[in-house]
């Protein structure tokens, strides 16, 4: 066990499976006192089980760490407000929240209830606003924290998953944000965008995976290292991957990235580029419609593919 975390209270939603598991035992390799906040629902958010929380409270007893378990719904205020108390009143104090519970709803816009859009907003984006609302207060009293919000690629467009990809990259504009009012305060915020053969990825029709796959929206995270290189049944799209970029990230030297989408899917870590304009046309006057019609095609959009696939026109129309 290393010692990077030590003294550290780390509370993690979503650690009884896959990708927060894997960071829950990382951090606590690291020296870190663990809380597994796992409501234990399934992909759609249905159903609880207290199981997959003890199971990894035990794994990390057993290598001489501490933690304990938390089965709330993030999605609830007054239950994410029990997880912090139940942090302090545990450990005394609490250093880092990493939000990594999420659900899927997945479905083409035209066919998605408004429940479907709901439910996943609120684990996601209200989960996120729950989960660092009532967090915050301890990291400000001790000048200290570290937060995590688990965005996704899927924030940049996927098909079939409008309220997942909404949710996600509204994560991303609460991470700036919340970086540049946190960071007087001693807090750390950023984005991550994490990978891996989980239950979700799990869960999504082949179909699906080859439009976005041809869209450029799933990435296989650290292709390009020689897999000859790895321990023996190792892959790109093991969840752990994740866990050792996210644990330094929460460390005191993790502390001078703030504000940035970190990638941490894979054999490698990446930081995704900050928006900015790329390309403007101005003249000293306001533009006439007729005006853009000819501008916007031949010198905005000039030479820049579009995202979205070609229309396709309707025949006879």
């Amino acid at each position: 066990m290393g010692n990077r975390l030590e003294g550290r209270v780390a509370v993690i939603t979503g650690a009884g499976r896959g990708i927060g598991r894997g960071v829950a035992l990382q951090m606590a390799e690291e020296g870190a006192k663990v809380v597994v906040a796992d409501f234990g629902g399934n992909l759609d958010g249905s159903g609880n089980d207290a199981g997959p929380a003890d199971s990894v409270v035990k794994e990390i007893r057993a290598m001489g760490g501490q933690a304990i378990a938390h089965y709330g719904d993030i999605s609830k205020f007054a239950d994410t407000q029990d997880l912090v108390n139940a942090t302090l009143k545990e450990f005394g104090r609490m250093d880092i929240m990493c939000h990594v519970a999420g659900i899927l709803r997945d479905r083409m816009i035209f066919n998605m209830a408004e429940e479907e859009w709901d439910a996943v907003l609120a684990v996601h984006l209200r989960g996120a606003f729950n989960c660092v609302r009532t967090s915050v207060e301890p990291m400000i009293k001790q000048h200290y924290g570290r937060i995590l919000l688990f965005s996704s690629g899927s924030g940049l467009g996927s098909t079939g998953q409008a309220n997942y990809s909404a949710a996600k990259e509204g994560m991303v504009g609460f991470a700036r944000a919340l970086s540049r009012e946190l960071g007087p305060h001693g807090i750390a915020v950023n984005a991550i965008y994490p990978g891996g053969n989980t239950r979700m990825t799990q869960s999504v029709p082949a179909a699906a995976q080859q439009i976005r796959a041809a869209a450029g929206i799933l990435r296989a995270g650290g292709t390009q290292n020689n897999p000859a290189a790895a321990p023996e049944g190792a892959t790109p799209r093991d969840p752990e991957n994740n866990a050792p970029t996210v644990t330094w990230l929460c460390t005191e030297a993790g502390g001078a990235i703030s504000g940035h989408v970190i990638g941490t899917s894979g054999w490698q870590a990446s930081r995704y580029s900050q928006r900015k304009v790329i390309r403007s046309i101005h003249q000293p006057r306001n533009w006439t419609v007729e005006e853009l019609a000819k501008a916007v095609p031949e010198q905005l959009l000039s030479g820049i593919p579009n995202p979205a696939p070609k229309l396709q026109p309707k025949e006879g129309a």
